[in-house]
């Protein structure tokens, strides 16, 4: 496994090398000399992408995240407060912080075993997903007030398809991806997979397909959204590999999957879908989050209490903040204006704010037991891909 990694870690790093030397670090303008004037570049001609019909257009074809922009909130969503919904899996609780006072205002019970809290597509509705009471507890962001549970088996973790025509339930124990209707949660369509652990996903940037990671058998998955058909499968190239959270890049031409086994990401190229290459960022590598300008990604290394930052720009690592007292950092997301990183500390019983300027640690909470996929809400963003918060 030793010699395997080392090959890997050299591949990814001969990758990197041509990333940097093919890029540059002003993303791309044209950079003048003192005392001269440059030609003025023509402007590039951006050729609309053709999505998965139905799905809202995409903004921009070199950035998936266009619409993400700080404080860039929805019509659907600019009157609801500022919150952050903490599951414990544990506690069978969600925690509801008040993001500005950093204290907990109240506590919800919900089924047994939440695992994510996840805004709809809509962005509309919260959904808890209770994995081992086989239900969702919705609850209304406008109120903070939950309402009936819906029966749903094995909800491990939950997505939308970009065209808002289906809830997608990773459910884990039960190895299948569930198509449902997004509103009212009853079964489409369902389809068996192979691999052991369906986990976390996200969509390429026209829609059409979507990478999912398994956590307990190192796979990982291609499926077209529109057949709702696995098209693609391959094992990791690490023993023991344990995939986590996915995310696209910002062009759309990369996915990169955490790997808490493995201790970095694998980058990888989802429309050829071919072995992916390993790049280390820390212990128990987690959670993915891209930061509000599409620039920079923030990963979660839960087994060393560190927080990575990626540049896409460079194609590399550029920084890694420490939490000042350790910590488990695992789930989360980022603040509607861009300037606060929030994560659980999964076995730690805690909750972390941290400066995505600076990496200082602003708050330390404590929540109920085993806290995990905390969603912060609202968001920027047009509609909801569903997990913590992946917005369009």
């Amino acid at each position: 496994m030793h010699r395997h990694f080392v090959k890997s870690a050299l591949v990814v790093g001969a990758a990197l090398a041509c990333l940097a030397a093919c890029g540059t670090q002003d993303g791309g303008r044209t950079s003048e000399a003192h005392g001269t004037k440059a030609a003025v570049p023509a402007p590039r001609e951006k050729k609309p992408v053709k999505g998965l019909p139905g799905m809202p257009p995409v903004l921009d074809p070199q950035d998936v995240y266009a619409a993400d922009r700080p404080n860039k909130l929805s019509p659907v969503v600019k009157d609801f407060p500022s919150r952050v919904y903490v599951p414990s899996t544990e506690s069978d609780t969600v925690s509801v912080i008040d993001p500005k006072t950093y204290k907990i205002i109240e506590t919800i019970p919900v089924g047994r075993q939440p695992q994510h809290v996840v805004p709809s597509w809509d962005l509309k509705t919260l959904w808890v997903n209770n994995n081992r009471g086989h239900t969702l507890t919705p609850i209304d962001p406008k109120t903070g007030k939950a309402g009936k549970e819906v029966e749903v088996h094995d909800p491990y973790n939950l997505y939308f398809t970009p065209h808002g025509k289906y809830a997608v339930v990773m459910a884990s124990l039960d190895r299948e991806l569930v198509f449902r209707d997004p509103h009212t949660m009853e079964r489409k369509k369902t389809v068996p997979v192979s691999c052991y652990g369906v986990n976390h996903a996200d969509f390429s940037l026209d829609g059409r397909y979507f990478i999912v990671s398994c956590e307990f058998s190192g796979e990982l998955l291609k499926v077209d959204t529109e057949k709702m058909k696995v098209v693609g499968q391959q094992r990791l190239p690490f023993e023991g590999a344990m995939p986590q959270d996915v995310k696209v890049s910002p062009d759309g031409k990369k996915f990169y999957i955490a790997d808490m086994m493995a201790h970095g990401m694998w980058v990888l190229d989802g429309d050829k879908f071919t072995e992916p290459t390993l790049l280390p960022t820390g212990k128990g590598c987690h959670g993915l989050y891209v930061s509000r300008d599409s620039r920079e990604m923030y990963v979660s290394n839960r087994g060393e209490g560190t927080i990575s930052v990626f540049d896409f720009t460079r194609g590399k690592l550029t920084k890694k903040w420490r939490l000042p007292d350790g910590g488990s950092p695992d789930m989360g997301g980022v603040s509607a204006d861009g300037k606060v990183l929030w994560l659980s500390g999964r076995y730690d019983a805690e909750v972390y704010a941290i400066d995505t300027r600076t990496g200082t640690q602003l708050a330390r909470i404590p929540v109920g037991s085993g806290p995990h996929g905390l969603a912060v809400y609202p968001q920027p963003g047009r509609y909801s891909l569903g997990h913590t918060g992946i917005f369009r």
